[in-house]
């Protein structure tokens, strides 16, 4: 079911599939996993096989009920290119962005090699926001490359849990960056000259920078609850959104 959510940079959750598996360092303390669990256990319709991947189509029409236009964070409990997703059902997901052009839809996957391969000759919705996680150097900025080779109205990273400093990152083509730290008991911690490296380089080269979380740790490098930390940089909250530029169409 598509559901409210305190995720700060959308609206409403939108699952079709639900359940993953681990790829990469960012994986290690998957919130979605974790919830999924806990869902499975409260009895929740959907969650029967807890983190399992399980493909739900009875959901995959729910956006096209919906009038008033709302942005959707598509799979937040999964990866729409996971490798066990059938390439026809992604195009069924996909058809029902393109049926919904009041709605924007945000993806995010780990799998940007599958996703670049999926849309090799093929144009996304121009409705559809596309993303990939870049945790760090050595699994997530090579994603970058397979995410500009796709001809998105919208590009974005999203560089939560930000495990290390990303070093000079090429930002060239992409159009939003969000930056996160890891919540939960085994947050891993984020400094903030990570951070402001990130930004520094965003506001060099325009592009849309959002300031998600601390998580588990303050700037300060303690840890604490992430209530106490909130989502202040510098004093204030960076909210950056891009504006849809579609030149290829």
């Amino acid at each position: 079911m598509s559901t409210k959510t305190s995720i700060e940079w959308t609206e409403q959750t939108w699952n079709p599939t639900v359940g993953c598996s681990k790829i990469s360092a960012g994986c290690a303390n998957c919130y979605a996993e974790a919830m999924a669990r806990r869902l499975k256990a409260m009895g929740v319709k959907g969650y029967e096989n807890g983190f399992q991947l399980t493909l739900l189509p009875e959901r995959l029409e729910e956006p096209l009920s919906r009038r008033r236009p709302t942005t959707y964070f598509v799979n937040s409990m999964s990866d729409l290119f996971h490798e066990n997703i059938p390439d026809n059902y992604i195009r069924k997901v996909l058809a029902v962005i393109q049926q919904s052009p009041q709605h924007t839809f945000q993806i995010l996957t780990k799998r940007a090699k599958r996703m670049a391969d999926f849309f090799q000759g093929r144009t996304p919705p121009l409705n559809a926001w596309l993303g990939v996680t870049v945790e760090n150097r050595a699994d997530g900025i090579p994603r970058l490359d397979c995410l500009r080779a796709v001809a998105a109205c919208v590009r974005f990273v999203s560089a939560e849990p930000l495990l290390e400093d990303l070093g000079i990152v090429d930002l060239s083509g992409i159009h939003w960056v969000i930056v996160g730290g890891e919540s939960g008991p085994k947050a891993r911690p984020m400094k903030r000259e990570w951070v402001m490296n990130i930004k520094s380089q965003c506001d060099a080269e325009k592009v849309a920078f959002f300031f998600k979380q601390w998580g588990g740790w303050g700037a300060d490098g303690k840890k604490r609850a992430k209530k106490q930390n909130g989502r202040l940089l510098d004093g204030r909250t960076w909210d950056a959104v891009p504006v849809p530029f579609c030149d290829f169409a």
